[in-house]
């Protein structure tokens, strides 16, 4: 019973936020309300919820893991300065294949992990102000 009351507080804290979170950030929000709860049991019941398909698991190039609550294949962008994961919406996306289409040689498409690197608009934007202020 008590598992199932610390994964249904994680699932909803999860479901709230946007910023693809990792398992410290959704420890140090379900802490508030579940003070006994470990990091520890954090991070295996967002394993178990991803293994079940309930939430999506990121690998980010930044070497994190982040968990997000879409679990649709989607791609994202990790801003490689402030660590900020986000969602791609489809309609800015170049074609991309559909999963579960036969590719050559015999390949099916189960699903994505599109990841793009950069900056986002507010680092870009720092960083393009910090280099003209020599000017």
């Amino acid at each position: 019973m008590r598992k199932t009351e610390q994964r249904s507080a994680i699932l909803r804290e999860l479901q709230k936020r946007k910023d693809h979170p990792t398992a410290y950030d959704i420890y140090h929000t379900v802490r508030c309300s579940m003070p006994n709860i470990s990091l520890g049991t954090v991070y295996r019941n967002l394993e178990y919820l991803a293994g079940k398909g309930m939430i999506r698991k990121i690998d980010s190039a930044g070497g994190k893991k982040r968990f997000d609550p879409n679990t649709q294949d989607h791609p994202h962008f990790h801003c490689l300065e402030c660590d900020r994961v986000e969602d791609i919406p489809a309609a800015t996306m170049p074609c991309v294949p559909d999963a579960g289409n036969d590719w050559p040689e015999g390949r099916i498409i189960l699903g994505i992990n599109l990841e793009y690197v950069g900056l986002c608009s507010s680092c870009a934007g720092r960083k393009t102000a910090v280099g003209h202020e020599g000017d």
